[in-house]
């Protein structure tokens, strides 16, 4: 009981992580033999966890960063690199967003989307459900995947 508390909260917490978020949360709780709809609630929810602060804060800690001579360059190059992933989302906005945030590939995902609805100035209202609704999608493409190939070793 006390190691399925540990994988949950491991799942959960590698689900908030940047670049690992639920692509690599989902396959680690199942791995751990955790039922599949507990990975998926879990990695959901550790997804969606830092998403409010990200909207919130975000600007804010960029402008204090870029005061900083080695940390400018450094945002500098991550918004525009959002702003190459945001190409969807400049044109078909919400939607975009979602797709960018649905598809579980290395790059997209619920932080890039963040940053992408901040740099875009998507309201917090628009873009937080937006955030929501792609990592759901996400996590079942995700889920659904991980325990396809885990059944075929099984």
């Amino acid at each position: 009981m006390e190691e399925n508390l540990l994988h949950c909260a491991a799942t959960l917490g590698m689900a908030a992580v940047p670049v690992v978020e639920l692509r690599g949360a989902i396959p680690f709780g199942l791995a751990f033999g955790l039922p599949a709809d507990l990975v998926f609630l879990l990695a959901v929810v550790g997804n969606m966890l830092p998403m409010p602060f990200l909207l919130f804060f975000v600007r804010k800690v960029f402008r204090l960063l870029r005061q900083r001579p080695w940390w400018g360059e450094k945002i500098d190059r991550l918004e525009s690199r959002a702003h190459l992933k945001g190409r969807m989302v400049r044109k078909y906005r919400i939607l975009g967003l979602i797709i960018l945030v649905a598809i579980p590939l290395p790059g997209t995902g619920a932080w890039t989307g963040a940053l992408v609805a901040t740099i875009f100035r998507i309201p917090i209202r628009k873009a937080l459900p937006a955030l929501l609704v792609g990592v759901l999608i996400a996590g079942a493409i995700v889920t659904a995947v991980s325990c396809g190939v885990i059944s075929l070793w099984v």
